[in-house]
């Protein structure tokens, strides 16, 4: 059964707090901080934001983790499938089939194959639209 993750939610963070100040590294604790979550989580998902080319790592004194293209050419399509697992169906099937002798159920899941796969294709072409510079704008709106 699928269950419900926030690490999208938490990658646009990292991504944004990354964007507002693109010169200065930021390290796992710092941006956890601004989370409000444990490192090792933050450290999860910037991994797999690194295997996207999203973010880039800075070793030593003064290190720490910064975007790796500017701002404005990370689309909140290309966090999403940077942090969630491609196996992962944004509206799931039931995972047990249902019951073939039932005329609903010999036909329910290639029925809503059809909506949740056109669904799907409208929640990535709405995040194809924006990006994490966006975000940032909108932030620094909402601040005043």
């Amino acid at each position: 059964m699928s269950t419900s993750s926030s690490r999208f939610a938490v990658a646009i963070h990292v991504l944004t707090l990354l964007t507002q100040n693109p010169d200065e590294p930021a390290t796992s604790e710092y941006i956890a901080g601004s989370v409000n979550t444990n490192p090792v989580v933050i450290r999860r998902v910037l991994g797999g934001l690194r295997r996207a080319g999203l973010v880039r790592s800075q070793g030593g004194a003064g290190g720490g983790w910064r975007l790796a293209r500017d701002a404005e050419a990370i689309t909140l399509r290309d966090v999403y499938h940077a942090v969630e697992e491609d196996d992962q169906a944004v509206f799931p099937l039931h995972h047990r089939p249902p019951n073939p002798n039932c005329p609903v159920g010999r036909h329910i899941q290639r029925a809503l194959a059809v909506h949740f796969a056109a669904a799907t294709r409208a929640l990535e072409d709405e995040l194809a639209r924006r990006t994490v510079a966006d975000v940032l704008r909108e932030v620094r709106a909402l601040a005043g």
